[in-house]
């Protein structure tokens, strides 16, 4: 079972959510789009040790990392939720360089969940949606839409959990 990120539900707006996540972690990767997946995914099962020649005796440790969901996706770039144990300091190192370690501050969030599969046109659609729900409700919202994705690759395209965010500020 793959954990999710924890955050507290503040209120509903029909069907949107804000929410209020705590500060997190994150791997991310810029410019590679979907392929960012797979450069996290490697760093994440192990392939996350500084590249460095050793005598044969020696041991090479790596570190697995569990799976937290919900992957986050914005515009070109991925980025997998650290377990919520981790800190900047006690995330493992990535060799590669594409990856970056970051913090994220706590943050409200307004969230429009939907099913299927994950298609430009539904992200478009939700998006308006998502929008229009804020705007009726006067509430100002922070940079740009992302996408939080909670389905394996695996999962019937039916059965897939998604959601359309955005950062909000509350007064």
């Amino acid at each position: 079972m793959v954990k999710q990120v924890k955050y507290g539900l503040i209120k509903k707006l029909n069907d949107v959510e804000i929410r209020l996540y705590n500060s997190l972690i994150v791997a991310r990767v810029d410019g590679y789009g979907d392929a960012g997946f797979n450069i996290l995914f490697n760093y994440i099962t192990g392939s996350n040790t500084q590249k460095i020649t050793l005598e044969m005796t020696a041991p090479v440790i790596s570190q697995n990392i569990e799976m937290t969901t919900p992957v986050l996706s914005e515009k070109d770039s991925i980025a997998f939720i650290m377990p919520e144990e981790y800190t900047l300091e006690t995330t493992p190192k990535p060799y590669d360089e594409r990856i970056k370690i970051q913090h994220i501050p706590k943050r409200y969030v307004a969230a429009l969940r939907f099913t299927g599969r994950w298609k430009s046109s539904n992200f478009a659609r939700k998006s308006e949606q998502l929008l229009r729900e804020l705007q009726t409700a006067k509430i100002k919202t922070r940079g740009n839409i992302f996408a939080m994705r909670y389905s394996g690759p695996f999962t019937p395209w039916f059965m897939r959990i998604n959601e359309v965010t955005i950062e909000v500020q509350l007064t």
